[in-house]
């Protein structure tokens, strides 16, 4: 009998051990951390620093310095939008660095949003004038017309009135407003006589007109004016046309003999607007210096913006206000002056 004979097995117990690698090599560096939040950080200063030197961001060819200052109010929002992204990143860095911004606003627009207006307590009848775009697309300008004269102003300035609409404003204010004179798209309506009517060429067709209010103070130089639409595309901020008007508009306040001097209107750009710095260096914001808020008035169904305001010179500003929208798509704004 033949027998054959078992070869040994191999097992995985039986292979040898291999020798561990020797563990001197040197661990790596753990990179530096950054504070949380830095960039927040940075933000937040950027913003500061933006609103404190408004008046000097250039002014390119996109004209974004003018867009910025026209919506400076509106960069308040900022703060609360840092100060929830450093609590999302429990940055104590970036909480610290929204106090910069927060300040700068508040020290920018603080004083606005209290109640700045005067009473009656100075000497004097005073002089109350309202403004109004009407929009020449108003649906309803009778009812619009009835809404001014019960504010029951001395002045009336409006602006983009229309070839249909004026008879209208003219029936419907009649019995209000005894003197009124309308040249082109703007026209004035007063209780006290209006004489030295004439236009103000600020653009190739008539957007403004100028007239002096024999009231019992005084004569006053009333002015009227519709200053060039802005528009907001891929060419920027396109203001040249109104910058234009108000540099003529500014060179006949300029000229303006009269001590007391009252521009009404839609200037189609805010009282911070460094462009329309030739007409407000003259003359002072109703609403800066005796109204509430920022009495926004553009678009009426949500304002966003003051472009219509009641500029003076001469006369002392006691309140000023926002009317309720209208048919148009601006709201009225209103001012008390004294003499």
């Amino acid at each position: 009998m033949l027998t054959t004979e078992e070869e040994p097995s191999t097992r995985a117990d039986d292979a040898p051990t291999p020798t561990p690698a020797p563990t001197n090599a040197t661990p790596a560096p753990t990179p530096p951390q950054r504070p949380p939040g830095r960039l927040l950080a940075l933000a937040a200063l950027l913003s500061a620093a933006l609103m404190a030197l408004h008046a000097h961001l250039p002014n390119t060819a996109l004209n974004l310095g003018s867009l910025f200052q026209t919506l400076l109010p509106w960069t308040g929002l900022a703060v609360p939008a840092l100060l929830a992204l450093a609590a999302v990143r429990r940055s104590q860095l970036a909480a610290v660095a929204v106090l910069a911004p927060a300040l700068v606003w508040a020290t920018l627009f603080g004083p606005t949003l209290t109640d700045k207006a005067k009473g009656t307590g100075a000497t004097g009848q005073g002089l109350t004038v309202l403004s109004h775009n009407v929009d020449e697309a108003n649906p309803d300008p009778a009812g619009t017309a009835r809404a001014l004269a019960g504010a029951k102003a001395d002045v009336l300035a409006l602006v983009e009135l229309s070839e249909e609409s004026t008879p209208v404003y003219e029936r419907e204010l009649a019995a209000a407003y005894p003197h009124h004179a309308v040249l082109g798209g703007v026209g004035l309506w007063s209780r006290h006589r209006l004489t030295a009517v004439a236009e103000v060429e600020i653009m190739p067709w008539t957007r403004a007109m100028r007239a002096t209010a024999a009231t019992p103070e005084g004569p006053v130089a009333v002015y009227a004016a519709h200053l060039a639409s802005v528009r907001v595309s891929g060419a920027g901020f396109t203001t040249a046309r109104r910058n234009e008007a108000a540099r003529v508009l500014a060179s006949a306040v300029r000229a303006e003999p009269a001590p007391r001097v009252v521009v009404l209107g839609d200037f189609n750009g805010t009282y911070q607007d460094r462009a329309l710095a030739p007409v407000t260096s003259q003359l002072r914001s109703a609403q800066r210096e005796a109204g509430d808020g920022f009495g926004f008035t553009y678009p009426a169904g949500f304002p966003v913006v003051r472009i219509d305001d009641v500029l003076v010179k001469g006369m002392d500003p006691r309140a000023s206000w926002t009317l309720p929208a209208t048919g148009s798509d601006h709201r009225p704004v209103a001012a008390t002056l004294r003499f």
